[in-house]
């Protein structure tokens, strides 16, 4: 590991992907050219992504694996990301190779012109979503849409992954996201409420073509709705941010 710290902090949730997170490490290489370390967040020490990363660390140690001991699952992997992350942009992306990775420099350099969150947008003008469950897309676009026509939320697809924040932002408002992949929608909702802007950039989603996603609809929509309405709220201030999302989650039970 370089003593440099890095522009950007790339977290990448992983689960007993083994060889197939290769060519999106490959990828990622070849596509950033901003100074960067590439953080994979997994569970527990057997997970079979660690030897296959182990490998492209010898030779690029700009990539590297770290064991999340905040709990299993990806919410609480991609929190562990942050909280190891150097860098005061972090991106966090999949490691399936469904989010373009030409796009981080991008990402980047808009929190850095002052965004606290940076989304690749599925469904604004120039952006495309390519296969995926149907009915997982409908929930999607619907809730992007109607969270930026009638919350003004500043991207249409709030509910996707692939986004970059400021470090510092996340710090303040904190993630109270324990399960699923809502992190995403948490923290743009946090931004809207804290009215801090919001901004996006077209990109093109491609489903994965190895392995199986470990995308459980069912279980999770119900962490996606919470803070869909939390996005609806009374501006706050940031410090304020985080006891208002802990009010609000013991009100709806």
């Amino acid at each position: 590991m370089s003593d440099a710290t890095p522009r950007v902090s790339i977290v990448v949730p992983a689960y007993n992907e083994g060889d197939a997170i290769l060519p999106y490490l490959s990828k990622v290489a070849d596509a950033v050219k901003h100074p960067f370390e590439l953080l994979v967040v997994v569970d527990s020490a057997d997970d079979s992504t660690i030897p296959a990363v182990a490998a492209v660390t010898e030779r690029d140690p700009r990539i590297r694996t770290v064991i999340n001991t905040h709990g299993r699952g990806p919410a609480q992997a991609i929190r562990y990301g942050f909280d190891t992350a150097r860098a005061e942009t972090v991106v966090v992306t999949m490691a399936d190779g469904s989010d373009d990775p030409r796009q981080i420099d991008e990402l980047t350099e808009l929190v850095e012109r002052g965004v606290v969150v940076a989304a690749g947008s599925r469904y604004m003008a120039g952006g495309q979503q390519i296969g995926g469950p149907r009915f997982k897309r409908l929930l999607s676009r619907l809730a992007g849409r109607s969270l930026h026509l009638f919350a003004g939320i500043g991207t249409r697809d709030a509910t996707n992954s692939f986004k970059a924040y400021n470090a510092q932002f996340v710090r303040t408002v904190t993630i109270q996201s324990r399960d699923g992949f809502e992190i995403g929608l948490e923290l743009t909702a946090k931004a809207r409420r804290a009215r801090q802007p919001v901004a996006e950039l077209p990109t093109i989603w491609l489903d994965r073509t190895e392995g199986v996603s470990n995308f459980q609809l069912r279980k999770w929509i119900p962490k996606y709705l919470r803070w869909y309405f939390f996005a609806f709220g009374k501006p706050l201030p940031l410090t304020e941010i985080e006891r208002a999302a802990l009010e609000g989650a013991k009100g709806s039970k």
